[in-house]
């Protein structure tokens, strides 16, 4: 079971991802209704994909008092432990690749507190999947001490619901094979 700022996420933009303009089940940045989120806001961020990884373009305010630190233009694996960015970086591509909310099940500080990270692909500008938006669920309230880490550790992440975009294949033309 999520927690709920999660199921909200995932149902808005489920909703924002079948409307009818929507291309490909992935919906534009521009498309995003702030006052929609509402109290949510503070716990959010949004960061342009950049290969496996994605650099931070803009961080509620809830997040960089977590982290201790504004996060503009930091990459976005740089506020997970060194051991937990693979995870989080198949994360970011799968949520693009299958145009479906993926949730990161995550632990925060010494103590070990209980965080969900949902991510949800966006269109840029250009039209590219190259958006994310992002929510940090904490399970509970998180206090930790100044001088304690303010790393993230990824447990497990999952896709939600059917993946929008069928899976990848090859196809051959010609005889040579292409993408």
């Amino acid at each position: 079971m999520f927690h709920p700022d999660t199921h909200f996420l995932i149902d808005h933009w489920t909703a924002l991802s079948r409307r009818p303009a929507v291309r490909a089940g992935v919906p534009d940045r521009a498309s995003l209704e702030p006052d929609a989120l509402g109290l949510r806001l503070p716990r959010l961020f949004i960061a342009e994909r950049d290969g496996e990884d994605a650099v931070i373009r803009l961080a509620g305010s809830w997040i960089e008092g977590f982290h201790g630190e504004p996060l503009k233009d930091h990459s976005l694996l740089s506020v997970w432990r060194t051991a937990s960015r693979p995870l989080v970086a198949a994360a970011v591509t799968q949520t693009a690749r299958e145009a479906r909310p993926v949730v990161i099940a995550a632990l925060a500080g010494l103590l070990s507190a209980r965080i969900e990270v949902c991510l949800v692909p966006l269109r840029g500008p250009s039209g590219a999947v190259d958006r994310i938006l992002g929510l940090y669920a904490p399970m509970a309230t998180l206090s930790l001490a100044e001088d304690e880490p303010r790393l993230l550790t990824a447990r497990v992440s999952i896709g939600v619901g059917e993946a929008a975009r069928p899976p990848l294949a090859l196809a051959a033309v010609g005889g040579r094979r292409i993408a």
